[in-house]
């Protein structure tokens, strides 16, 4: 049974730990979701969220995973007749791609091998044949620990293919790596809280690019709890469409607070420093998963290269230590393992965690 007064310390690529005073957040007694102070507490929310992500467009609440935003990208903005470019790199990338296949949409996959990235000029190839009404991108695939070279991607973008839609999945990566949604001209990006904004998981923050609420005018079959035209009219008078889990929004809104206090360059910068950590930890012990050049700043994908018991040794640290840490995804269970090193994760719960598993393994 779990002891629910004492849970694990969680260093798997998301969810990761939730502080106490997060969690106070959490259980702070709740308001009617059409009063005037949830209106307040929404408001004050999104404007943070806007400067934190630098976009002066559309920030939109899902109360869902971050998944829903690989739903609400397609349905609101890729008519029946047009194509999408899935790029795929990894475990959640593919999944994206079933996804907007699933919603009756054309799809055609650029695909390259986990732990490498997508680059620049593979998607310049492909647009090339102007037949993509939009790209789906994955800025930091958490199957992997690969971050790709997404600045790259849009300044391209920008300059050849600027009719293109641009949809970004940055679950693991908004927050912890540097995101400036208008500059880089991205019609979407999505994250859930569980992730770098250190948050219990059932809330996602959502950017959306004013072009893409005109886009979804004209697409039929949007749907209803994703549908952006109704986000946008819930925007303007600072609720949203549904009942929304107004505790996560207060937690985030919390979170919100101390980040922008910190300053999100200073932010980045924290999340590089556990990355730089991890890897040399990772790299006298054992091996990088991929190119360090494309290596993630909000987790690790460390390869087993001395063959050791994964999960007995994450079992074995969580009866002693009462921590995880995240094996492999799929089919690189075993092979591979991954630490995360974002949110309120500290460079001091680090070095505990990697003298544990460095006790563990001998």
């Amino acid at each position: 049974m779990t002891d629910w007064k004492n849970p694990p310390r969680l260093f798997i690529p998301g969810p990761v730990k939730v502080n106490d005073d997060v969690l106070r957040q959490l259980a702070r007694p709740t308001l009617g979701h059409r009063l005037k102070e949830y209106s307040q507490l929404h408001g004050e929310t999104i404007e943070m969220l806007r400067k934190m992500l630098f976009t002066n467009q559309h920030v939109f609440l899902f109360s869902s995973s971050g998944s829903g935003g690989w739903e609400a990208a397609i349905r609101n903005c890729v008519a029946q007749d047009e194509t999408v470019l899935c790029t795929c790199c990894g475990a959640f990338s593919d999944k994206w791609a079933g996804v907007a296949e699933s919603c009756g949409r054309n799809i055609e996959e650029l695909k390259v091998e986990w732990g490498q990235p997508v680059l620049p000029e593979m998607i310049d190839e492909k647009l090339a044949s102007g037949k993509y009404a939009a790209v789906t991108l994955m800025y930091n695939e958490t199957s992997t620990g690969v971050t790709n070279p997404l600045y790259e991607v849009s300044e391209m973008m920008k300059a050849k293919y600027p009719d293109v839609l641009v949809f970004v999945d940055a679950v693991s990566g908004m927050i912890g790596l540097p995101l400036h949604f208008d500059r880089l001209g991205w019609d979407v990006a999505f994250a859930s809280v569980q992730k770098a904004f250190a948050i219990s998981p059932g809330l996602a923050v959502v950017a959306v690019s004013n072009r893409a609420v005109q886009k979804s005018k004209a697409v039929p079959g949007r749907g209803y709890y994703f549908d952006f035209q109704n986000f946008v009219k819930a925007n303007e008078k600072n609720q949203t469409p549904t009942t929304p889990s107004i505790p996560h929004i207060m937690a985030l809104n919390y979170q919100c607070k101390k980040l922008t206090s910190e300053g999100m360059e200073n932010v980045w910068k924290r999340h590089k420093e556990m990355g730089d950590f991890v890897r040399a930890w990772a790299k006298e012990k054992f091996a990088l998963f991929c190119d360090e050049q494309y290596a993630s700043n909000t987790l690790t994908m460390i390869k087993n290269t001395r063959g050791i018991k994964v999960a007995e040794v994450i079992n074995a640290l969580q009866q002693k230590r009462n921590t995880v840490f995240g094996n492999g995804y799929g089919k690189l269970k075993e092979q591979t393992f991954r630490i995360a090193h974002m949110g309120d994760i500290t460079i001091d719960d680090l070095k505990e965690l990697l003298a544990w598993i460095d006790e563990e393994i001998g």
